[in-house]
């Protein structure tokens, strides 16, 4: 009987170890990401007064996605990637009276934290962007952007908060992912007034797990 349960102990936690290191080792991926994006601005104490008259635009967003995994339940998010932001207003709106169209053209970079249940996910942290280019289009015309401290110009700086969820399912040996992402500028990036990125995501990641970890404790149990 010693002897059985002695084994059947060595067994089980042979098991619960491979468990926990295919676990870990699961939640290591690397995506590429090329989404479409829905993007709008904020304009702080205006922005009531402005709701009639905004409008999204659609943006693209290209970039890499790493998740490495730091325990089976939490894991590290982060991502680099090139997209287009900016909003619309309509004609005969109070701030520009014509009907304008802001393009913002950003590099940007978020650090996530995000918590696994099961297949489902939720994460959440800082983002940091910086403005390579920008455009302005109005009454048929487009000018870009100037980026200094006058005050019809804009920071190249932006800086906000990343909140999503989403759900990851295997499909043969790749992984499957539908994330939807919410950012909330934190940043005012104009000169002359209140005025804050905002956008929605929802993106498909496809992608193959990685047979290392570099956060993971699947190093303990090689």
């Amino acid at each position: 009987m010693i002897f059985l349960c002695g084994n059947t102990f060595g067994q089980t936690e042979e098991i619960t170890s491979k468990q926990i290191r295919e676990e870990v080792i699961e939640k290591t991926y690397l995506d590429l990401l090329l989404n479409v994006v829905s993007t709008n601005l904020n304009y702080g104490k205006s922005n009531s007064a402005l709701t009639d008259y905004k409008k999204t635009t659609l943006g693209v967003q290209v970039g890499m996605s790493f998740q490495a995994g730091i325990t089976p339940r939490v894991s590290l998010v982060s991502e680099l990637y090139f997209i287009m932001k900016g909003g619309q207003l309509n004609a005969n709106n109070p701030l520009t009276t014509y009907k304008t169209i802001l393009r913002f053209y950003e590099l940007e970079l978020p650090v996530l934290a995000r918590f696994h249940f099961g297949h489902f996910y939720v994460n959440a942290g800082p983002s940091i962007a910086c403005n390579l280019y920008g455009t302005r289009k109005m009454e048929g015309s487009s000018a870009a952007l100037s980026f200094n401290n006058s005050s019809q110009a804009f920071k190249r700086m932006d800086a906000g908060i990343q909140i999503g969820a989403g759900y990851r399912f295997k499909v043969k040996q790749k992984s499957l992912a539908l994330d939807i992402r919410y950012t909330n500028g934190l940043t005012n990036i104009s000169n002359g007034q209140e005025m804050y990125n905002r956008y929605l995501n929802i993106s498909l990641h496809v992608s193959k797990p990685w047979k290392t970890n570099p956060l993971g404790r699947n190093k303990n149990h090689r």
